[in-house]
């Protein structure tokens, strides 16, 4: 079961399914599979590592309707930027783990906000909070809701990248970082 709570977005309707201006998703790794399940067959474009686990992570995502873009911030990080701004640019939504593949868990790298303030698009951020879950001995501790579990969805307001540089863009990671723990989010007891 889930229930989807969204920010407050004045008259936006539901950001996430709407498409009249997009947006840049941002979700912690470790909360992945949640989102995954909920906004499949959105067309969607996700970043995903281009190690071997992504090729799993890849194929998984687009048999949901997801479209892929390969690249992290330790293989192809420019590059894929580059694919997500343009992808943001032709108004597609994009969604970004910005502590993945490899973490510090709940870290926020800076790609997604350079990527949203080249495009000019807004940030959305994503939490999910799981009733009952099996937790990875992973590095972000990566969660698998068990059968039956009630999964929240918590929406952000769509939230502007301030600056007029790439560089600009990229000091505002700790002002999202702060802003994603604000949400709620991940396990209840």
């Amino acid at each position: 079961m889930r229930e989807i709570h969204q920010g407050d977005g004045g008259d936006s309707g539901d950001i996430v399914r709407q498409r009249d201006c997009p947006v840049v998703f941002c979700l912690w790794h470790c909360e992945l599979l949640c989102h995954m399940w909920n906004f499949r067959e959105l067309g969607i474009v996700v970043l995903i590592s281009e190690h071997g686990d992504g090729e799993i992570a890849a194929r998984a995502a687009e048999r949901m309707g997801y479209r892929t873009i390969r690249g992290s911030s330790r293989r192809g990080a420019g590059r894929a930027l580059l694919a997500l701004a343009r992808e943001a640019e032709g108004g597609a939504h994009v969604a970004v783990t910005p502590d993945g593949p490899r973490g510090p868990a709940e870290s926020f790298a800076p790609g997604a906000l350079i990527a949203a303030q080249r495009a000019g698009a807004p940030i959305v951020l994503l939490r999910a909070e799981v009733s009952r879950a099996w937790r990875l001995r992973s590095w972000d501790r990566f969660i698998i809701p068990k059968p039956f579990a009630r999964v929240t969805i918590f929406v952000s307001a769509p939230i502007r990248v301030n600056g007029a540089s790439a560089r600009a863009a990229a000091s505002e990671a700790p002002r999202f970082q702060a802003l994603m723990r604000e949400l709620p989010g991940a396990m209840r007891g």
